[in-house]
């Protein structure tokens, strides 16, 4: 049986109506559009006439769905699913419905039905429909309030859906941040301690930025920053699990070649893909406090201050390749004299990767040797220091850093 639809003349999808608001669009997916009982128009609530667009299947409606199209009417007396163009299963008496849904997931959708047929018209309803409607009382009155129902109905359904999707990421959010952003076991040692850690843009979630600190019972404080190859969950996971992994070998008594060697065998195991690494940097400091073995896997080399004198970058020569790029891999461990009094920065690259200006000169290693001296030479240290470095960087880029950036700050005070 053919839908009832409003005889009236087609209006540009431009066309607005009285105070520049434009109308309404209704698409209709019925079987035969030469039927159909008479109604002059269908007003909206400000007294324009709603566009009217008629599909005879789904593959046509399809077609005809732009993003101009409020609402969607579709006669439940189609053919299950619309036809095999459609894709529809013909045992489903519901199919041409969960097509709709499925091509329109936006839109509100009204069903059209018999009255002699309520039970079915409802569980149209919970299937997805915002409503549904008897063929015999339709009238251009009762359509145009169906419609303006419908539509709000979808709207308030999609921000409830927004607001229940923000906040499980944002428990997500707390889940990995817990597990990447952990406690420092320092208990003991005179050693400070300081971390800074904010995403990069246009991300809810955690990236795969990650850093550990703990001390091991002969009084050795170990420290390690690092970073998956990406953004999203899978590598935050990741780099969740690197750290976890890391903090019990090294309380295990693992350190330099063999703690990553055999993390690299973790990463190997749990990555998602082979085209994933890890960049990581490791530090185990000696219980004096006035050295330190460094380790670096494809990461940036820390950067030590001490009193009197300029900051500046710890060697890095013969540094060991990214976690998972290369098998059986070597990362040799160098013996590094830090000193009375000394204040060690280990960093992620998104703090060194942002651009300066509008150019595409970027900050690297040496603008921020610069940065961090400038920020010393005022002053600052500790959280202070480490919160006006990630400041500046993001005022130098011009606006959020793309990447992550994690940055962890050691320091010492003899005397």
């Amino acid at each position: 049986m053919p839908v009832p639809v409003p005889r009236q003349r087609d209006i540009p999808a431009t066309e607005s109506g009285p105070g520049g608001m434009s109308s309404l669009t209704l698409l209709v997916i019925e079987d035969d559009p030469a039927g159909g009982l008479t109604v002059p128009e269908i007003l909206d609530a400000d007294g324009h006439r709603i566009r009217l667009r008629s599909a005879r299947n789904l593959t046509e409606a399809a077609r005809l769905l732009t993003p101009d199209v409020n609402c969607v009417l579709l006669d439940l007396a189609l053919p299950h699913g619309g036809g095999a163009a459609a894709g529809g299963d013909a045992a489903d008496p519901f199919g041409a419905l969960r097509q709709v849904l499925r091509i329109a997931p936006r839109h509100a959708v009204l069903v059209l039905t018999s009255e002699e047929d309520a039970e079915r018209a409802a569980e149209a309803v919970r299937v997805g429909a915002q409503d549904f409607l008897f063929r015999d009382e339709l009238d251009g009155r009762l359509l145009s309030r169906a419609i303006r129902y419908a539509v709000e109905r979808k709207r308030a359904d999609i921000a409830q859906y927004k607001l229940a999707e923000s906040k499980l990421r944002a428990q997500e959010n707390a889940r990995l941040e817990r597990g990447l952003l952990p406690h420092p076991l320092l208990e003991g040692s005179d050693l400070r301690f300081a971390a800074r850690y904010r995403p990069g843009r246009s991300r809810a979630l955690l990236g795969g930025d990650f850093y550990d600190t703990v001390r091991t019972p002969d009084g050795t404080v170990h420290a390690m920053i690092g970073d998956v190859c990406g953004h999203g969950p899978d590598e935050a996971a990741l780099g969740v699990e690197l750290r976890i992994a890391w903090r019990a070998l090294t309380l295990a008594g693992l350190c330099g070649d063999d703690l990553l060697a055999t993390l690299q065998e973790v990463l190997e195991v749990e990555r998602p893909c082979e085209e994933i690494f890890a960049t990581l940097c490791t530090v185990d400091i000696a219980p004096d406090g006035r050295r330190a073995g460094l380790c670096l896997a494809g990461h940036p080399a820390p950067l030590i201050s001490r009193p009197g004198r300029p900051a500046r970058l710890l060697p890095y020569e013969n540094s060991g390749p990214a976690l998972g790029l290369l098998p059986r891999a070597r990362w040799p461990r160098r013996q590094v004299e830090l000193g009375g009094t000394w204040s060690l920065m280990l960093y992620t690259d998104g703090l060194i990767e942002g651009r300066i200006g509008r150019g595409k000169e970027r900050l690297g290693q040496d603008g921020m040797v610069e940065m961090i001296n400038r920020h010393l030479a005022d002053g600052l240290s500790g959280e202070g220091l480490l919160e006006a470095s990630v400041t500046e960087a993001r005022r130098l880029n011009g606006g959020e850093l793309t990447d992550d950036v994690a940055v962890v700050l050691l320091s010492r005070a003899e005397g």
